[in-house]
């Protein structure tokens, strides 16, 4: 089995402390999931595909190739949830209607207006567009938010309590930022969590990594993509099964 990405940036303290302490089994899914895509807008993958430091030149919040790579990894994952019938939620941001988001108020002012000059007028108009290749369809909920978690201060929690979902899986970026808020929210209003290894990013590889890691360790059980789409169809036969019995 390949070691897990995270593996690479343990000390030999923390791996001994893990294989005695660490996690020893999934937590588990349950059987009403939904997908959740987080923040798979312009302002973080940019108009075009370029490598990271490349792109910052022009849009210092960009992800760089890593994010478009988790994008066409995340086309497969929507495809396998439209497929089996899972509810599909998309998370942006909010920054209209004169709202003001979460990195402005927390004393960023100056650095996000210094970035913003940088950036060309059709991204900053398009910034919280999801991208088109995983941009929803009709019937798929979007939320939109004005801070790091997808449950504080929208309707998520309560569209998931009147759908009956009891299992999240999400992806999305950061790892370290919107998708950690919203994994720890999550699991904080008790829904089981998932995270899909390939198809989340963040702009360094050792915060993406590390927060795997804390995320698997505390909150989630972190899977790859065909684990993803394997549990769906297992979901799918199993609702089959049950309504063929009834």
């Amino acid at each position: 089995m390949t070691a897990p990405g995270w593996e690479k940036f343990m000390t030999e303290r923390d791996k001994v402390h893990d294989q005695a302490r660490g996690k020893k089994a999934p937590f588990g899914f349950g059987s009403k999931p939904a997908l959740l895509l987080i923040d798979f807008y312009v302002g973080a993958l940019g108009l075009t595909r370029q490598p990271l430091m490349e792109q910052i030149k022009t849009h210092p919040g960009g992800m760089g190739l890593e994010g478009w790579e988790a994008v066409d990894r995340t086309k497969t994952l929507l495809e396998a949830a439209r497929t089996y019938g899972i509810p599909v939620i998309h998370v942006t941001k909010l920054d209209r209607d004169n709202v003001v988001g979460w990195a402005s108020r927390t004393g960023r002012n100056k650095q996000v207006a210094q970035s913003e000059a940088k950036m060309p007028e059709e991204l900053k108009r398009r910034s919280a567009e999801i991208v088109s290749e995983v941009a929803p369809i009709d019937g798929e909920l979007v939320i939109r938010k004005a801070a790091p978690s997808a449950f504080n201060g929208t309707v998520l929690p309560y569209m998931l309590q009147s759908w009956g979902i009891d299992t999240l899986i999400a992806c999305g970026e950061s790892t370290s930022g919107c998708v950690r808020s919203t994994v720890v929210d999550g699991t904080t209003h008790s829904f089981k969590m998932g995270v899909v290894e390939e198809c989340t990013f963040d702009r360094t590889e050792m915060s993406h990594w590390v927060n795997l890691f804390d995320l698997n360790a505390k909150y989630a059980d972190v899977v790859k993509l065909n684990e993803a789409v394997a549990y769906f169809e297992q979901v799918a036969a199993a609702r089959e099964g049950s309504l063929a019995g009834a």
